[in-house]
């Protein structure tokens, strides 16, 4: 009696599912890990994504929930929670079926009685970005899927209406009615499929019904043109007079960008003179946290000796744009440095037309224009490390559109006779 009571209750064990969160152990770029729900039948597992993202520290192993230290703990664990209760719900309908079920059946069984809603996954994206800090992307994409809706005319969407027609016409809604930039209509594209990707990673959606590839929605990033200053053009900036305090200022904050080979405006802003040690500025980048050192040019150094008297332990930064500001939310920080960067270009572009300069200008024209003046004269690898590209085929494919000197003897070798 007692063995047949041992085999009974082996085999329950065995056919029954168990449902519990885990924390996945392939990280995402960012470092941060995938909540996932686990279907265990059979000693077999099978995954559901949640689309949560934390870092391992934040992850409580023994109570399978995120810890109270992180920001938003209440609310993804009461996310957990639910996301295991409606698991539940279709593993016992599946456990009561007279059929047998294996793992991946009840999981099939649980992505096909989810209707899953485009929007709601766009949702987990957004908030994937906002819980990575990347803000000013955050209110990007935010007004793209607004627009989506707008076209749509309606603010729900299922996966199986997301096909090639609809996004054929929602191109070219964008073109002919918006009259947006091709450019422009590739970013929205790429919205839309980094959302299908999330919905197919996280087992929301199957791959079967995808409308992008080869023979339905292909998208190419077409050329486009970087136009940077030449060396006469800066240098009726750097000899620039009878310019405004909030002008010359801006002038100034250019000029670093450029002469520091072009960093981000929003690294500029950040600058501290802490930064500066032995002669080299050594800071991370705000956009991938790659350590920068770099020496301090003379050109460089004169225009920091001129705000080196308003330096204050209280007030570190070189330029006090985001004096005030909590440095440590990046919500804030993203917020005012679109700000503060909007009004430079407005300065920059009244200097420019009192120096008579034709190109357009603009805080990012200043990393086009350390591209414009190396040209070919700089070893790739180089320029690799000083535009701190992660992949040396991006920073071939960026200086192409300043290297321009073959084609040109080569046009010569053919015309000039």
């Amino acid at each position: 009696m007692l063995y047949l009571f041992l085999l009974l209750l082996y085999s329950q064990v065995i056919i029954m599912a168990t449902v519990k969160a885990v924390l996945r152990k392939k990280n995402n770029p960012e470092g941060q890990y995938p909540i996932a729900i686990r279907i265990t039948k059979d000693r077999k597992s099978s995954y559901l994504g949640t689309g949560q993202y934390i870092e391992e520290k934040y992850w409580d192993e023994k109570n399978r929930c995120v810890r109270k230290s992180h920001p938003n703990a209440s609310t993804i664990n009461n996310f957990i929670i639910i996301k295991i209760a409606e698991a539940n719900k279709k593993v016992l309908e599946a456990e009561s079926s007279t059929d047998y079920q294996t793992v991946n059946s009840i999981k099939k069984k649980i992505r096909q009685n989810k209707k899953v809603d485009f929007f709601k996954v766009a949702d987990m994206h957004l908030t994937n970005l906002k819980n990575r800090g990347n803000h000013h992307q955050y209110d990007t994409e935010v007004g793209r899927l607004n627009k989506f809706k707008t076209f749509l005319r309606k603010k729900e969407l299922s996966f199986n209406e997301l096909n090639v027609p609809l996004l054929k016409n929602f191109e070219a809604y964008l073109l002919h009615d918006n009259k947006r930039s091709p450019r422009t209509v590739v970013n929205y594209l790429i919205l839309i499929r980094t959302i299908y990707n999330l919905a197919i990673s996280e087992s929301l959606v199957d791959r079967g019904r995808y409308p992008f590839g080869k023979g339905k929605v292909q998208i190419k990033i077409p050329e486009t043109q970087k136009i940077g200053f030449n060396i006469e053009e800066i240098q009726k900036l750097e000899n620039a007079t009878d310019l405004t305090e909030a002008q010359q200022k801006a002038v100034h904050v250019w000029l670093i960008s450029f002469y520091f080979a072009g960093i981000r405006v929003g690294d500029v802003l950040r600058l501290k003179w802490s930064d500066f040690n032995d002669g080299r500025l050594m800071y991370r980048m705000n956009k991938n946290s790659k350590l920068v050192t770099l020496k301090i040019p003379d050109k460089a150094n004169a225009i920091l000796k001129i705000y080196q008297q308003n330096y204050s332990l209280k007030n570190d930064l070189i330029f006090d744009y985001l004096k005030g500001t909590d440095l440590d939310n990046s919500q804030m920080v993203s917020v005012r440095t679109q700000t503060i960067t909007r009004n430079l270009n407005r300065h920059l572009k009244k200097v420019a037309a009192k120096l008579n300069i034709k190109k357009k200008m603009s805080m990012h024209i200043a990393r086009h224009s350390f591209g414009n003046i190396s040209g070919d004269k700089i070893p790739i690898q180089m320029l690799q490390k000083l535009y701190r590209h992660s992949s040396v085929t991006t920073t071939i494919n960026y200086q192409a559109n300043f290297i321009n000197k073959d084609a040109d003897d080569a046009l010569d070798s053919v015309i000039d006779f």
